[in-house]
């Protein structure tokens, strides 16, 4: 079955926040669903990629360009449809785009232990380097 990978619409809002309460659970306030949505599409980037089944959204990618380095953020895809090639298809439009905007490298983080995205991330070219992440609420 064909999934369609389009830039994100208005009319998704709904569908990736019920989307990510499935398949992410960070307690932090500063990863709301709703936030992360609305501080995305203020942005208006066009990093911004679903993958839907009809009119249900099931999956997603971020991508982010800061004109140094790209980043890959808030890749699902709904547990019922993975291992589909859903993620893999996500990803590639997400490097796509950042390749046309010159994007020299891509990062991206993965939570500790979590071995079955990391070897999904190594099927697809990425590298696990040694770095330490660092971060700075600032709010």
């Amino acid at each position: 079955m064909k999934i369609p990978i389009r830039t994100f619409e208005a009319v998704d809002h709904d569908g990736v926040i019920a989307l990510w309460k499935e398949c992410f659970k960070y307690p932090a306030p500063h990863n709301d669903p709703e936030l992360s949505i609305s501080r995305k599409a203020i942005l208006d980037d066009g990093l911004f990629f679903v993958a839907v089944r009809g009119e249900k959204v099931t999956g997603t990618v971020m991508a982010g360009w800061d004109g140094h380095r790209g980043w890959i953020y808030s890749l699902a895809v709904h547990p019922l449809m993975r291992e589909q090639g859903i993620g893999r298809k996500l990803v590639d439009r997400a490097v796509d785009e950042l390749k046309q905007r010159n994007c020299p490298k891509v990062n991206l983080q993965v939570m500790p232990g979590n071995s079955c995205v990391i070897g999904f991330y190594e099927k697809l070219g990425f590298l696990v380097e040694e770095r330490v992440s660092m971060g700075r609420k600032l709010y």
